[in-house]
Formats: C-alpha cells, structure tokens, sequence
C-alpha cells in the first residue's frame, strides 16, 4: 500500500510527532496544495499537517473532493463537517454552551466570564477569555472575526479547566489508543498571545508540558464513546479522531471539541500509539 500524508508548505517535512507512523508505513509527505502531486498514486491520503487550511477552507474542501472518499482519511464528508466548529450545534451530545453570532446578526449579550472564538480556526488563534471587566474586548475581537467574514463563538468559561484541564481522548478506527490531559491554554482577561512564525498558534500551545498522558475517568472514557458512535454512525467510523471534554456547567462531561481534519494525535507521549496509527492506516 502507498501511502501519504498530507501537509503544508510551512511543513513539508510534516510534524515530527508523525515521523515514526510515517515510517511504518513507508508513507510520504506531501502538501496538500501541491499542484504537482499526482494524489491518485496513493492508496491512501492520511491528513496530518494541514494547519494551514483555515485561511483557504473552500481550496481545502475542493481538494478533499478531488483526493476522493476512496482514499482520504477521513473522509471528505467528515472534513467538511469539522472545518467549522458550527457542528457543535449539530451534534446530540453534551457540548459546552455555545452561542454562534453570524456578521449582522445582533450584538452579543454577555454573561460572566466568557471565550470567544472563531468558527473556523486553529491553534487557539484569534481565541480570548474575558471577564465582566472585560466584555469590551470581546466584543472587539467578535468584530474583528465578523470583518473576515466569519462567525464568532461566544462560550462560558468552564473554571473547571484551570483545575482538571481538558481531557483528550484519541482513537484509530473507532477504538481507543491513549488519552491525554491538556492544561488551560487561555490566561483571564486577554485573547492568546501567538507564537512566531508563519503557522503562529497561540504561545501557550508550545508549552512543552502542555499535554501530558492521563488516565480519564470512565465517565469521561463513556461519553466520548458516545461523541464517536454518533458521529460513525453518520459518516462511519473515522481513522483518527480526538475527542477533546471538559466538566461541563453540572460537572458531566461535556465536548469541548472534536478533532477529525488535522488533530494533533500527541503520538510520542504514549508508547505503541504509532504502531497503532499504523496498523488503522493499514487495516482500512
């Protein structure tokens, strides 16, 4: 079987955190905008890197197209689904509260302490917290978001992440292969200050002790359960997906969000994670 993985000019190399699966399966990188690369040679196109793609949702989308349900993973129909965190009110299950402000749509009423974000983003950018002190600021960064021309998420802040962080719960071909526990990303009363470079996450996502590995309640391990039996029973059963949850408002679970485009998989952090990456890869 050929395989690539699929990443971006920034990254042609890919992530290092993907070498080791990469080298399993004797697998390739190359960009997904590369106009160069005949992608019909694979037999499978695995989307790792892709962390450009924010910016060029409708490029991304026409070329999970192009690539084919036959050999991307996962699969163009999920990809569209996930690019825009609007799925969050599509979904049955639990999921922090989330009002989405469309441009023109009324100004936001804001209660408490809140987290304002994109529909369409990656790597915590353009993502603040704001206290009641603070509203004016996140109404800034709403209007910054809508003259792009895309919705903002306004979200309560769930304090529980600054004690218990977010859990992360990664599966290949619908079983589970480790969970994870990510500490809080956004400091109070700011949006996250980005890192340098040309992908420029938020600062705090190069924390190298950010994620560590974590043993996850059986609540927690039951509801992402759930989160990926409703989303296999719409799209089938994905490649990868992480399953990132939080205590919710009456401390049960709830999604926080679900990475199935281009998740960080945190593949070294946890023994034999590789192998099984690339045993799914394999397998189907």
């Amino acid at each position: 079987m050929r395989v690539a993985f699929a990443t971006c000019a920034a990254m042609p190399g890919g992530s290092a955190d993907d070498h080791p699966a990469a080298r399993l399966l004797d697998a390739e990188f190359r960009c997904w905008d590369d106009e160069s690369v005949d992608w019909e040679v694979f037999d499978r196109v695995v989307i790792r890197s892709t962390w450009d793609y924010t910016a060029r949702v409708p490029e991304f989308l026409s070329w999970c197209e192009r690539v084919g349900a036959a050999r991307l993973r996962n699969s163009p129909s999920l990809v569209a689904f996930n690019v825009d965190k609007r799925y969050l009110g599509e979904l049955s299950v639990a999921t922090v509260p989330t009002t989405f402000i469309a441009p023109g749509d009324q100004p936001a009423q804001l209660e408490g302490e809140v987290v304002v974000k994109p529909s369409i983003s990656a790597g915590a950018r353009e993502t603040g917290r704001f206290g009641p002190a603070f509203h004016g600021e996140a109404r800034a960064l709403i209007a910054r978001i809508h003259a792009s021309g895309r919705v903002a998420l306004v979200q309560p802040y769930m304090a529980a992440v600054d004690e218990l962080g977010e859990a992360a719960l990664v599966f290949f071909a619908g079983e589970l292969s480790h969970t994870l526990r990510k500490s809080a990303v956004l400091a109070p009363d700011e949006e996250a200050p980005l890192a340098p470079g040309e992908l420029a996450p938020a600062l705090a996502m190069m924390r190298e002790d950010l994620v560590l590995p974590h043993e996850a309640e059986p609540a927690t391990l039951a509801f992402a359960d759930r989160v990926l039996s409703e989303i296999s029973e719409r799209f089938g059963a994905p490649l990868y997906a992480r399953v990132d949850v939080v205590a919710g408002p009456d401390g049960r679970p709830a999604l926080l969000e679900l990475e199935v485009t281009e998740p960080h998989l945190f593949l070294a952090l946890c023994p034999g994670a590789s192998e099984r990456l690339a045993a799914a890869v394999l397998a189907g």
